[in-house]
């Protein structure tokens, strides 16, 4: 059975740590993974991070069909995820479940390739573009120990300063778990 994980929130440590690559896929990855979809569906979330549910783990879960216009993509697992090359650049508006009510304007490539394993443990690669590829660049970045905010101008930051403060202290109202310690 399915159940869901609390997340981590800005001004936890995790979440500015690098991760470490998956060696091998187990049941208990297996349950992890599920345990992430399942996490990330009921946030209203379209992609996490291991680190989001306090795992230090370089894997991700992705899924977008959700989203109007993306109906026909299908959820990915990235393990140990790579990106090897971008073009173009795009500017949108992020948020994140790990800074709850924080949005910003991010700067990131329009087209990505990366590299990654899948359950098998067997290395695949993916074009990606529009969203699917800037969902999946704001998740590897959690794996780097990056978050969005890092990409906001000063401006911005200031604008969002004593919320972070408040989700740092976890004084945060949201509908879904937060870890607490």
């Amino acid at each position: 059975m399915q159940k869901q994980l609390p997340i981590t929130t800005y001004g936890m440590r995790i979440l500015r740590e690098k991760t470490t690559p998956v060696k091998n896929v187990d049941d208990n990855l297996i349950e992890l993974i599920s345990n992430m979809f399942y996490t990330m569906k009921n946030a209203r979330g379209i992609g996490l991070a291991a680190p989001q549910v306090n795992v230090g783990l370089s894997l991700t879960v992705v899924d977008i069909s959700d989203v109007e216009n993306f109906e026909s993509y299908k959820p990915l697992t990235l393990i140990n995820p790579q990106i090897i090359d971008t073009h173009g650049n795009i500017e949108i508006e992020e948020g994140c479940l790990s800074i709850p009510e924080v949005r910003g304007i991010v700067s990131r490539p329009e087209q990505i390739y990366l590299k990654y394993y899948d359950l098998d443990m067997n290395e695949k690669n993916l074009e990606a573009s529009s969203l699917l590829a800037r969902v999946i660049q704001h998740e590897i970045d959690h794996l780097n120990g990056i978050l969005f905010i890092d990409y906001l101008d000063e401006e911005s930051l200031k604008k969002h300063k004593s919320l972070l403060r408040k989700i740092q202290k976890r004084k945060i109202e949201v509908d879904y778990p937060l870890y607490t310690s």
